[in-house]
């Protein structure tokens, strides 16, 4: 059970990849502005990891990634991402000051060591304000072998604030979803996975899908609607996929206790990252697409398509959804 404490940071564990991360997207419609920013804390590696990935409205990218020296988890902040904790569980402050690249294409970020060191570089600054829209929606998807987010909790709010790239500047109000987790994690542990979000003032959603190499699969999340949250006791995801085996349209069924939800997602942008295990043996691969989803009534929402998959035989796993 989760508390207002568990909006800072928490004891290192004795785990090597102990991890404390916390992410925040967020979507203005007005400004067809978005993105998302990521810091985590691995004290026992003496690293971080630090991304900031903003989907511009012209349709380029501003991305930047750092892994700092972290040798402690008293706070979050490190590479010019900080996180203050306002209000716990109620308002939050998320700042960066420092470079990004400018990508005219995202997707040349499937070769990121050339797609930045080829591009050009701004100064870039980032002051949101998350204040909160639903209450904070608890779930675990860890299942048996390696750890990947034994902690976790997500949130909807709305968010406000100011982000200026180069000589733009935007002044943010609109929506999003923060995330929080903390324990040992390997990008390697899950198989495959799908995550997958979107926001409005009256109407949001998580859901996420685990699958197993045996065909087993772990699904849960939330539906935010008539006020309240509905956690899910089912997920259906449907993926129709483009050339390059990126999601281009997704479909989810939120099944709740006494009914379900529809959502019809389009990718607008889509980002390859990648993470290598510490032997170099395994690739992970993880494609960040910011989402335009629908709901059955026409209502509109904004998030994000998160597919993370293990590469075998250059291909990713995870096909079937």
């Amino acid at each position: 059970m989760i508390h207002t404490g568990d909006d800072y940071t928490h004891p290192v564990g004795p785990e090597m990849n102990f991890n404390e991360s916390m992410y925040f997207q967020f979507y203005d419609p007005e400004q067809r502005l978005g993105g998302f920013l990521r810091l985590a804390n691995r004290p026992n590696e003496g690293v971080g990891e630090r991304t900031v990935c903003l989907y511009l409205p012209d349709g380029t990218l501003a991305f930047g990634y750092a892994r700092p020296q972290v040798h402690g988890n008293d706070a979050m902040m490190a590479a010019g991402l900080a996180i203050e904790v306002a209000e716990p569980m109620h308002k939050l402050r998320v700042t960066f000051v420092g470079d990004v690249s400018m990508l005219a294409d995202p997707r040349s970020m499937i070769d990121p060591k050339r797609a930045m060191s080829t591009s050009p570089t701004v100064d870039c600054s980032v002051a949101l304000e998350y204040n909160a829209l639903t209450p904070a929606h608890e779930q675990t998807f860890d299942g048996d072998g390696a750890a990947f987010a034994p902690n976790h909790y997500e949130q909807l709010a709305t968010v406000r604030g100011r982000i200026s790239v180069g000589p733009k500047s935007f002044m943010v109000n609109g929506h999003g979803l923060r995330d929080h987790s903390w324990g040992p994690r390997s990008w390697q542990a899950p198989w495959f996975y799908r995550w997958l979000h979107g926001s409005s003032a009256t109407r949001g959603f998580m859901v996420a899908y685990f699958g197993d190499p045996d065909g087993t699969s772990r699904r849960g999340g939330f539906v935010f609607d008539d006020g309240r949250l509905h956690p899910c006791v089912d997920v259906e995801i449907s993926t129709e996929r483009d050339d390059d085996d990126y999601q281009r349209t997704v479909l989810v069924i939120a099944h709740g206790e006494a009914r379900s939800w529809r959502f019809d997602g389009v990718a607008l942008s889509s980002v390859p990252l990648r993470h290598r295990s510490v032997d170099g043996s395994a690739h992970t691969r993880i494609v960040e697409s910011a989402v335009r989803w629908r709901c059955s009534d026409e209502l509109e929402l904004h998030g994000m398509a998160e597919y993370l998959d293990q590469i075998q035989d250059g291909r990713p796993v995870g096909q079937s959804v």
